[in-house]
């Protein structure tokens, strides 16, 4: 081995002995308190400002009129407002299922917990439709076995809840037992298949609502129930919404 091997092989080795590994044995964090105090970037602030007036001029602008304050917790078995909000996105639905299948949507069933906020009195505007609903939900209309229609409506019954519905009228006892069921003043068959309006999060079994699991199909409308309420606020000019007769208990 010549003197310049001799050289290489001695700087590996020192550069081997030397070499040190490094392991990570411990991670440390400390909380920071997100408050008024914190300083804003002025060059962000620059930046973002002209895309926040435009979201907020648009969020902002006034399609109708509410007549009143309407709160979900105003009824015992419906309410205002869910009322609205089931007639709504029947209205706005009902057009797209049937250019696309020929065929009419039965009736709708949306959840009491899904309605986020009152509908103030005065203007409404976008911003009102993501108070209602921040949710992503779309709609789905899911073609329901008569089976699970039954299941639907002893659900209902036994909820004690003003989940919204639209287009079935519903009575139960004193008992909290199905009384009468129909739809277009004709009983509910449950030889037959419905074609009920809901949304993804209870298709999916949200607030176990797992009657929608066994049906025949399911037609997703790739239309969000926020953008369904804005095309409607849009195009009518006061809202004006009642507490009926749609879901009632029976009295002795």
């Amino acid at each position: 081995m010549n003197f310049k091997h001799l050289l290489v092989v001695a700087s590996v080795l020192i550069f081997t002995s030397c070499k040190q590994e490094n392991h990570l044995y411990r991670i440390e964090g400390k909380q920071i308190q997100i408050t008024d105090s914190l300083q804003a970037n002025s060059d962000v602030e620059a930046f973002i400002k002209p895309y926040r007036e435009h979201v907020n001029k648009n969020l902002d602008s006034v399609l109708a009129y509410s007549v009143d304050t309407y709160s979900k917790n105003d009824g015992e078995y419906n309410t205002a407002v869910g009322n609205f909000m089931a007639d709504a996105i029947y209205e706005q639905a009902n057009p797209v299922f049937k250019k696309r299948t020929g065929k009419d949507i039965d009736f709708v069933l949306l959840n009491h917990g899904g309605i986020r906020s009152i509908l103030s009195k005065g203007n409404v505007t976008a911003r009102t439709a993501y108070g209602l609903m921040p949710f992503e939900n779309s709609m789905v209309v899911v073609d329901l076995k008569g089976a699970q229609v039954k299941e639907l409506l002893e659900y209902l019954a036994k909820a004690k809840r003003a989940h919204p519905i639209s287009k079935l009228k519903l009575a139960i006892d004193t008992d909290f037992n199905v009384a009468s069921a129909s739809l277009h003043d004709s009983p509910i068959d449950f030889d037959k298949n419905y074609f009920v309006l809901t949304n993804d999060y209870l298709y999916n079994g949200g607030d176990h609502m797992d009657f929608f699991k066994t049906n025949d199909s399911l037609y997703d409308l790739d239309y969000k129930i926020r953008n369904a309420l804005i095309d409607y606020f849009k195009k009518v000019d006061t809202i004006n919404p009642v507490i009926d007769d749609r879901f009632i208990q029976l009295k002795n």
